[in-house]
């Protein structure tokens, strides 16, 4: 779309994004200096080299709210920590000790370290509402799809980013493969993992669905048209009927 045609300030949405992309960049970047253990770092950031360029490629096309800019880049910054120190050795305990006096392990009666935790939620609380702007935006969904959606991307990825560590250790093994995987020990660790996701979309989702339903006046009619019928007749072996006497009719 021309920029003439476009209603908001596209000069200082692109100032907001540039900024946004310089700040993950230094953060990127210094992090990226002598990390822990440098091949998990590089497996940590295989997705961030894919998907970092792909908001830039698209941003002409589909530049994002400063919202959904943000999220990403608080929820990349925290990744970006994880990877740099692997995620199980993350000293945040160390920095509770400096900061406060107290080591946050302690206070709470934790035996394992919990950033990973913290990042899978952040996962889901960060990520959701840029996943859903893209749906809104793209593939026009709306009512109660427009937050049922992204919260199905939320869990279906988060699942698969647990394949993926699984496989990753399978293949490395040894070394490499456990700081990568990072279960500490638990057996569970990627379903909590999973869980912990899947809760913050939630929280995510109730947190926009609320704002909606006191800003917007057809909140309650838009959700009760998304769940309306649309099409009442059935499809499957009726809809492949219909083409194919579609195509007959046109090839006469």
């Amino acid at each position: 779309m021309p920029e003439s045609e476009r209603h908001y300030d596209t000069a200082a949405h692109r100032r907001f994004a540039t900024a946004v992309l310089a700040i993950f960049g230094g953060v990127f970047l210094s992090l990226a200096w002598s990390p822990v253990y440098r091949e998990d770092w590089l497996l940590e950031n295989v997705l961030v080299f894919v998907l970092v360029p792909f908001f830039v490629v698209s941003y002409r096309r589909l530049p994002l709210s400063r919202i959904s800019y943000t999220s990403l880049l608080l929820f990349l910054c925290l990744h970006e920590v994880g990877s740099h120190y692997t995620y199980a050795e993350v000293p945040y305990d160390t920095w509770s000790e400096f900061l406060f006096g107290h080591g946050l392990n302690e206070r709470f009666g934790w035996e394992r370290n919990h950033f990973d935790r913290l990042v899978h939620f952040s996962y889901g609380l960060l990520v959701t509402y840029p996943v859903r702007e893209i749906f809104l935006r793209v593939a026009s969904t709306r009512g109660i799809w427009g937050y049922l959606f992204p919260l199905l991307v939320v869990m279906s990825s988060s699942l698969l980013f647990e394949l993926i560590e699984w496989a990753a250790a399978m293949i490395f093994g040894a070394e490499l493969g456990m700081a990568y995987l990072g279960t500490q020990g638990d057996i569970w660790d990627s379903h909590k993992d999973s869980l912990l996701a899947t809760v913050g979309a939630l929280c995510a989702s109730l947190a926009i669905a609320a704002i909606h339903a006191g800003l917007d006046r057809d909140f309650t009619r838009e959700w009760v048209e998304s769940l309306r019928v649309k099409h009442p007749d059935p499809l499957g072996e009726l809809a492949v009927e219909r083409l194919l006497d579609e195509r007959n009719q046109t090839d006469d």
